[in-house]
């Protein structure tokens, strides 16, 4: 197995099952990622280093706009994507196996997690993992400490408000705030002041 065989099957969203070949190339890549890592958060890098850093974690081109403040954190980095103009900020936590991808201009708040896996329900089963991709939109603002559980796309324009727990879809344009999350008005209704 590769790492293209790996990320074509995690793409799929099917089960990847406790033990298996799948399981352990998982394992292999977390160790490679969590190595990486130790090395972006273990000093002080310039910007240019640290780009450079994320770009070996995750194996994808950066633009020159992209800023990280770390420390980063990610257990497999190869299903990562992110546009132009984005900010990361530190102490972040991407479980990045069922894809994390995001759009241009997005600023994602220190503290925040992007799970995209969920464990089998059944006890029999509880090793095993079914991923599911995280699709943030173009110039999304992304509060502090929050949490974007797996298959969750939101929306263009969105802000997700500091603490909230994004269970599901929230559209373009929304504020979104809480545990789960949920729309509380538009964007627009915001300027109008609302």
């Amino acid at each position: 197995m590769n790492t293209e065989d790996f990320l074509k099957y995690m793409n799929t969203g099917n089960v990847v099952t406790g033990g298996s070949e799948l399981h352990k190339y998982m394992s292999k890549l977390t160790n490679e990622a969590m190595k990486l890592a130790a090395e972006l958060n273990g000093k002080y890098n310039s910007p240019e280093e640290t780009r450079e850093l994320f770009f070996r974690i995750t194996g994808k081109p950066l633009d020159e706009s992209f800023v990280l403040f770390p420390p980063f954190y990610t257990d497999c980095g190869k299903n990562i994507t992110v546009g132009k103009n984005v900010f990361i900020g530190s102490c972040c936590y991407f479980q990045d196996q069922g894809g994390v991808k995001i759009g241009n201009g997005v600023l994602v708040g220190h503290g925040t997690t992007f799970a995209t896996l969920n464990h089998c329900f059944e006890p029999e089963m509880r090793s095993s993992m079914k991923p599911a991709p995280i699709v943030v939109g173009d110039r999304v603002w992304i509060g502090a400490n929050v949490t974007i559980l797996p298959g969750v796309t939101i929306g263009d324009n969105a802000i997700i408000a500091a603490g909230a727990v994004v269970a599901k879809d929230i559209p373009a344009d929304s504020i979104a705030a809480g545990v789960p999350a949920r729309v509380i008005k538009s964007i627009y209704d915001e300027k109008r002041g609302i």
